[in-house]
């Protein structure tokens, strides 16, 4: 059987600069930032002080109250954005196609504020005392099952699990599933809230977090002076569906996607391979899988945490792979506005790639003053950049060695 070709119709964002597609997308052009000081933690009990929080949130627009509180936050984000998506797609779906209907959402690590909050609870009132829905509010893949429900659809429905790569190895393996016929339409993404006591306390410790005091320059992707990652929270969702049914719908059609990379590292739990050796092949192997040369990249949506290690390797290893033409590429870190939101990051950084080729704009990256001799490429400083995207490339690497390359192409018939 012939792949299939799989387009995306439908996009849904929570995240720290806009509970929508649309506010978020004015606060990238804009360069406006959703850190700030953190609030869902106690700052003065942690070395940092900033985070990228999601702001005026109400589930019970997207769901009924009794619903919603039978959900983590990480849940929540993911059934608005995932509403958001269909709604924007205007797909159906009923008992025509609810069987052809897929969700796959990935999260890092699932119900982190349900964990910390029962086993308070544990530890003051007893066991006696834990919730019920302790452990379905927690467990990962929740997000992706209680989308299913929410929205009834019956298709395959999974969560991958791959640390700080996990909304977009989902995205990859959705758009597998549609191209090989799994399913016809498939809601996929990422989503995380962990902005949590354990969460903070545990990344302060491995002194990943950025120190830096003031909020809006704090996540310094590709600059000299970057310190550390800010932790982030939010869902990005796309749904994707083959080219067939989106032309017999009469869908909006935003891109396609077109290749799919993922390797392991086998090197070390945290940090990444010398000179990004792992994140490098998995950037070969999406090239290799959409049938482009390097040279038909117009930007890279770079994975850019703002840390020491991943910012230099992920250089070396697009210098790799793209050679002399890597100077020539537009490459830039959104992190810079919406701080690193783990396991949504690359289903929020696929909505942005999307929009990116939609808009013909390449987005910034915020906070970039001076450079550094490891990072010399093109990373967009400052302001977003008015030119015609036609393939975007985006990087999303995580803990334990993962690395995720996946690209986005015009849709061109």
């Amino acid at each position: 059987m012939e792949n299939r070709r799989v387009v995306i119709t439908g996009l849904g964002a929570v995240t720290p600069i806009g509970n929508n597609i649309e506010t978020m997308w004015e606060s990238i052009l804009a360069g406006k930032s959703g850190i700030d000081f953190v609030t869902k933690v106690n700052k003065d009990e942690y070395p940092a002080k900033v985070a990228a929080e999601v702001k005026d949130f109400d589930p019970t627009a997207f769901m009924e109250k009794k619903d919603a509180r039978k959900m983590d936050p990480f849940t929540q984000y993911a059934v608005a954005a995932a509403k958001m998506a269909v709604q924007d797609a205007n797909l159906t779906i009923d008992d025509n196609n609810a069987h052809r209907v897929g969700v796959w959402i990935g999260s890092g690590i699932g119900g982190m504020k349900t964990w910390e909050d029962q086993h308070t609870k544990l530890l003051e009132k007893g066991p006696s005392r834990v919730s019920p829905f302790f452990v379905p509010m927690m467990i990962p893949d929740m997000a992706a099952g209680q989308v299913s429900i929410q929205l009834g659809a019956k298709g395959i429905n999974s969560c991958t699990v791959t640390a700080c790569a996990s909304g977009a190895n989902s995205i990859g393996d959705a758009y597998k599933a549609v191209q090989r016929g799994d399913v016809d339409y498939i809601i996929a993404g990422g989503t995380e809230a962990p902005i949590s006591n354990m969460a903070f306390a545990g990344f302060s410790s491995a002194k990943a977090l950025s120190t830096i005091n003031e909020p809006a320059i704090a996540c310094r992707p590709f600059d000299k002076n970057r310190d550390g990652f800010v932790m982030g929270e939010g869902a990005g969702i796309l749904i994707m569906e083959t080219l067939e049914s989106a032309l017999k719908r009469d869908a909006h059609i935003y891109g396609e996607i077109v290749g799919y990379g993922s390797t392991g590292d086998a090197y070390h739990i945290t940090a990444p391979a010398e000179n990004g050796e792992g994140a490098a092949r998995a950037m070969q192997h999406a090239l290799s899988d959409a049938g482009l040369t390097p040279e038909e990249i117009d930007y890279i949506n770079a994975h850019g945490t703002s840390t020491a290690l991943n910012d230099k390797f992920e250089t070396a290893a697009i210098k790799t792979v793209f050679g002399d033409y890597a100077y020539k590429l537009a490459v830039s870190s959104t992190k810079s506005m919406t701080g690193h939101m783990l396991g949504a990051a690359g289903g929020v950084e696929s909505v942005i790639s999307v929009l990116s080729i939609q808009n013909d704009v390449i987005p910034a990256t915020m906070n970039y003053e001076t450079a550094d001799p490891d990072c010399d490429l093109d990373y967009v400083p400052n302001e977003a950049r008015k030119q015609e995207v036609n393939a975007v490339l985006s990087n999303s690497l995580g803990f334990g060695g993962h690395n995720v390359s996946l690209i986005f192409k015009k849709y061109k018939g």
